[in-house]
């Protein structure tokens, strides 16, 4: 069964075709600053023939000019793995929240509703995904379409860990809860522990990279999540201002601050950009910090302060620890992040070997060292691998 896994971003397309059950990856493509006409990039790869097709300062206008970019080379004789792209029989998508609707659903119009419902939770997010299913609808009119939803991994979570402080009511009739996201990258690595396991475990996961979150995770499931009911909460993340004081907003607007001034620096202008005045990617910030630029260590420190505060709260919800694990874009390429937050946790008997930790970029390896209490991990999450067998699992009702 081929099928067509698809990550969507505010000005970003990722694919990855698989061959099921195999889980043989056929080609990857992706396209970059969608909605420019000038200075978009496009990539594709056929992964049998190791052929591979790059443009840069080209335009992809829209999601619809970029999904029929990577559709076209899918069937082109030079490039392509496939002879029609009717051979497409399902699509998954990493969505990211459905009122209502947790876990993996097919992408009914009642589905469908409920990510409309809930928008303003993940406007950015949910905007473009509506979007791409929509046009992928029509080039692909008899395959079935699955979203995995982001939320879903975080359902086992306890209701004494969910429920907000506000009136009950809120709850039952909106739904206001803390909902956790990035569960594709959590769960991965709660299946890729099992393993290393055998059995029963305690874990916390660190997902650090434009987006972040740490996640409590014993014998499988999620018991603990530092994101809230909207994306924009937890940690701080590379442009979005991560947990705040909700009156804050009230006080900007007093402050004479528009909306619109509000709404930008709180998910563009936030985080370890807003505060750095660097660059929302760490890797420029750390170079910064060396140079001696003072917001920039001041944002690597506010970074690494969030990660174990939360790793010290589910430390104590998990009763102790057996697993620490790096994983995403941050987590499993900046040592420098790795260290720093370890260095944090030696009251929790963390002891890291920093020769392989400076080794350590991109790859699976123990970063375990002499005398740990907890066994540390960099494990590259594959969260596209996760939705291809949850989408080549699904049956319908």
């Amino acid at each position: 069964m081929k099928i067509l896994v698809c990550n969507v971003g505010s000005t970003s397309l990722k694919f990855k075709l698989y061959d099921m059950p195999a889980c043989t990856v056929l080609s990857q493509g992706k396209a970059e600053r969608v909605g420019s006409l000038d200075d978009a990039i496009f990539q594709y790869e056929n992964l049998q023939t190791g052929s591979l097709l790059n443009e840069e300062k080209t335009a992809i206008p829209d999601y619809r000019a970029g999904i029929r970019r990577y559709l076209d080379c899918l069937t082109d004789p030079q490039t392509g793995v496939l002879s029609s792209v009717s051979q497409i029989e399902r699509v998954g998508y990493k969505t990211t929240l459905s009122k209502n609707h947790f876990g993996d659903h097919e992408l009914t119009d009642e589905v469908i509703e409920g990510m409309c419902a809930w928008l303003p939770l993940a406007t950015l997010h949910n905007t473009g995904y509506l979007q791409a299913i929509g046009v992928m609808r029509e080039a692909l009119p008899d395959a079935i379409f699955l979203g995995c939803f982001e939320t879903g991994f975080h359902r086992d979570i306890p209701l004494e860990r969910r429920l907000y402080g506000v009136p009950y009511e809120w709850y039952e009739r909106y739904g206001v809860q803390r909902l956790g996201y990035h569960s594709a990258s959590h769960g991965y690595i709660a299946d890729v522990l099992g393993k290393i396991s055998g059995g029963s475990y305690r874990a916390i996961s660190c997902h650090l990279g434009g987006s972040s979150s740490v996640c409590a995770i014993q014998d499988g499931k999620s018991v603990d999540t530092s994101f809230g009911m909207s994306l924009q909460s937890g940690l701080i993340h590379a442009a979005r201002v991560g947990d705040m004081d909700c009156d804050l907003y009230e006080f900007l607007r007093h402050e004479g601050l528009s909306d619109a001034q509000i709404h930008e620096g709180f998910e563009k202008k936030g985080g370890l950009l807003g505060i750095s005045g660097v660059s929302s990617d760490l890797r420029y910030i750390e170079a910064a910090a060396k140079d001696g630029n003072e917001r920039a260590r001041l944002a690597i420190e506010v970074f690494v302060s969030g990660i174990v505060h939360y790793i010290g709260s589910f430390y104590m919800d998990l009763g102790g620890l057996d697993y620490l694990v790096f994983t995403a874009g941050i987590g499993e390429n900046s040592d420098f992040l790795r260290r720093r937050v370890c260095e944090k946790l030696g009251v929790l008997g963390v002891v890291l070997d920093n020769a392989k930790n400076e080794a350590c970029h991109g790859t699976l390896l123990e970063l375990t060292g002499q005398d740990s209490k907890v066994r540390v991990f960099a494990i590259p999450t594959n969260e596209e691998l996760g939705i291809a067998r949850r989408t080549y699992d699904y049956v319908r009702p």
